[in-house]
């Protein structure tokens, strides 16, 4: 699947030694050699030979020595060498798909637009719950990917590919797996109503009654005070107010 044509000559003399290691040999020619390096190696870490450099940080790869992160001054050391550089989106690494695409086979491998350049990320991105609607997840991560491609990720891929391994089951599910749904829920709801109409009979004064409970019931009376239901009359005058003092 990978464009791979300098083989060492040491994986074929080790092939023919024993079948498990044929089968490794073989698993490993169909990724160029510098795949799994590359997958492994942290970038963005500062370079130790150029500290005190103003541009350190290490963001470059050399296809041809494979010896780890490069900062934009080592790459002095490698001027005829194949390299390419990486990529930050949300703490991930990524590679533009201008440049590994000349050097890898990516299909399968979903694609995203970042800072208006197509990128691929280098390794897998665990998503905790698929998002409501998702048809299609990744193979090896389950991450909710477009319809038409089938990882996430260059490392989900060597995963998904590899032999004996077996694709997690999808989210989304097939046709059958929703007709099988639809039928099982066709069966509660008929035994929900056969239930119902079982017990409509005899249990009319218990259906009522529950119907009765979750309605409110009647306040009860306010107890009606004297002094709240007092009403203004006439005023009365004092008994002694109609005697005349007499000196």
């Amino acid at each position: 699947m990978a464009i791979d044509h300098t083989t060492p000559l040491g994986l074929k003399s080790r092939g023919a030694m024993g079948g498990g290691e044929c089968d490794d040999d073989a698993e490993n020619q169909r990724w160029p050699p510098w795949l799994r390096p590359l997958l492994s190696t942290s970038f963005f870490v500062q370079c130790r030979i150029h500290a005190d450099a103003h541009k350190s940080e290490c963001n470059m790869y050399c296809l041809d020595c494979m010896n780890g992160a490069l900062c934009s001054l080592c790459l002095a050391h490698h001027r005829d060498h194949h390299a390419i550089q990486i990529r930050r989106s949300s703490y991930h690494d990524v590679i533009r798909v201008s440049e590994i695409q000349k050097v890898l086979d990516i299909t399968g491998v979903q694609t995203y637009i970042i800072n208006s350049a197509r990128v691929v990320f280098l390794n897998e991105r665990p998503q905790p719950r698929p998002g409501k609607g998702v048809t299609n997840t990744c193979e090896v991560c389950e991450r909710s990917l477009l319809d038409c491609f089938r990882f996430c990720s260059l490392g989900c891929k060597i995963v998904g590919t590899a032999r004996g391994y077996r694709p997690r089951k999808k989210h989304g599910g097939g046709g059958g797996n929703k007709n099988k749904k639809r039928a099982a829920l066709k069966d509660v709801r008929c035994d929900s109503e056969d239930s119902c109409t079982s017990t409509s009979g005899g249990g009319s004064s218990e259906r009522s009654s529950v119907v009765q409970s979750f309605s409110p019931s009647t306040p009860p009376p306010t107890s009606c005070r004297p002094w709240n239901k007092r009403r203004k009359g006439v005023p009365h005058r004092s008994p002694f107010g109609s005697l005349i003092v007499e000196f």
